[in-house]
């Protein structure tokens, strides 16, 4: 069992991990990434954020074409037909070339990929257990970057035939005449949308009673409303908690909270999207003197730090959101820390998207936050239908909206749901970054006809100025 001497030691080749270890490469470190899958990029890259959009973008072309919503256009269609294995295949197409992309990078960056399952075995030592044997390598700094896991119901375990979760949701060889999804949230709408775009009858059932109760709520009715009209069934209150499976279907017991009422529903698969939990399994933290807390997250300080000083931990394996650009920006401060001995992430500007259609994103407090607080706080708002861009691209349901601190003017949180709203959010997290005031936003050139004009509108809208019709 050979042993190699590496300045970083990062164990898990997703977004927190590979831009991580390339910022610590650029900083003149020896690096060496530990990963068990057969490709790099983790669950984002290939099984999670990438090959969803590829289907959410096939999809809505799809849905698009074959509901006559061309028409308006002067395109007219005569056959829209489903080829499922092309669009899969176009799929698996996008991530092997991001995947063979960060794989180049780590070439270019002199980054060793060790393929196989690592552990902690101790304080500067990681070891690799892959097809060709053990590796011990030593490590003056380790990062756990190991991400996450779904999470199964304890009565409704993953079989990936019938009881799917994403992973398996997105390589479905066949579209459902039904489709269950337990849980509305990110997973469960983005999932649930492409299957009901391709003409599956798609049920969701939410636990809770409100939708997207961490969203603005002006922009989660909005997007309730339009997804409904969409053809996703979307049920709130519902607690599931008996499942029968056969190899024909799945059959569902839950309770409706509002009806006070016990509900049988049967579907072809059910995708449960419940959330996802820190992923430490097997990796031997805890002998080291590394704690994890109640939730199985690895715990640590404020730079990043475990309680042993030189083992890093970053993203969805410690405490925070479970997004992969707030794990990237992670991954590089603890690279910036080790080399420079400064490193820092700003959580107050981490946006949040969900990628239906439309998109819903948003970034800060909401309005609802921000009086709970006991600050006071103004807002503005602009519709999309009153967009010139929006009218031209035939897409005019949505909603942006601003919040200001009502002394200081400055922007506290921003909330958009409206197509592209995933583009347009940066602009909002650049103006929270810098401190921007909403009169800022308001005075800024916006190219027109763009949907940005949507942001400068409602920055207007807060001090009543907005020129809507």
């Amino acid at each position: 069992m050979s042993q190699e001497q590496f300045d970083l030691v990062v164990i898990g080749g997703g977004p927190a991990g590979y831009t991580g270890a390339i910022r610590a490469a650029q900083l003149g470190l020896k690096v060496a990434v530990v990963e068990k899958d057969r490709a790099l990029g983790g669950t984002c890259l290939n099984v999670g954020c990438i090959p969803s959009k590829a289907l959410l973008d096939s999809s809505e072309h799809f849905s698009m074409a074959a509901h006559g919503e061309f028409a308006g256009h002067g395109l007219k269609l005569s056959k829209v037909e489903l080829d499922l294995p092309t669009m899969m295949a176009r799929k698996t197409a996008v991530v092997k070339e991001l995947t063979d992309g960060i794989q180049f990078l780590f070439g270019k960056n002199k980054i060793e990929w060790v393929k196989g399952f690592g552990r902690v075995t101790g304080r500067n030592e990681v070891t690799v257990r892959g097809e060709a044997g053990e590796r011990r390598l030593e490590a003056r700094n380790t990062m756990i970057a190991t991400g996450s896991v779904p999470i199964e119901l304890p009565f409704l375990k993953f079989d990936g035939k019938r009881v799917l979760s994403s992973t398996e949701a997105l390589s479905l060889p066949e579209v459902p005449k039904r489709l269950l999804v337990i849980g509305a949230g990110v997973i469960g709408l983005e999932l649930g949308s492409v299957w009901a775009r391709l003409g599956a009858k798609v049920t969701v059932l939410e636990y809770a009673d409100q939708f997207l109760a961490a969203a603005d709520q002006t922009a989660a009715k909005l997007l309730l409303r339009t997804l409904k009209k969409q053809g996703l069934d979307i049920r709130l209150g519902c607690k599931v908690g008996k499942a029968d499976v056969s190899a024909k279907g799945v059959k569902l017991e839950y309770e409706d909270a509002a009806e006070k009422k016990t509900v049988e529903i049967e579907g072809d698969y059910v995708l449960v999207s419940a959330g996802r939990r820190a992923f430490c399994d097997e990796l031997g933290v805890e002998s080291v003197g590394v704690k994890v807390d109640d939730r199985g997250r690895v715990e640590i300080d404020d730079h990043f730090r475990t309680a042993v000083p030189n083992i890093y931990a970053v993203g969805d394996v410690v405490r925070g959101a479970m997004l992969a650009h707030k794990a990237e920006e992670e991954g590089v401060a603890v690279a910036e820390i080790i080399a420079t001995g400064h490193g820092h992430v700003n959580y107050e500007t981490v946006p949040w998207v969900i990628y239906t259609w439309p998109e819903l994103a948003w970034v800060g407090q909401t309005e609802e936050q921000v009086k709970a607080s006991g600050r006071k706080c103004k807002a503005g708002q602009f519709p999309f239908k009153a967009n010139g861009r929006a009218k031209a691209m035939g897409f005019t349901d949505g909603v942006c909206k601003i919040v200001a601190d009502a002394e200081t003017d400055r922007v506290l949180g921003v909330h958009i749901v409206g197509p592209r709203a995933s583009d347009m959010i940066a602009e909002a997290v650049i103006a929270m970054e810098f401190g921007a005031s909403s009169e800022d936003i308001a005075r800024s050139f916006h190219a027109h006809p763009t949907l940005s004009e949507i942001m400068r509108e409602a920055a207007l809208a807060v001090a009543g100025r907005a020129r809507q019709m």
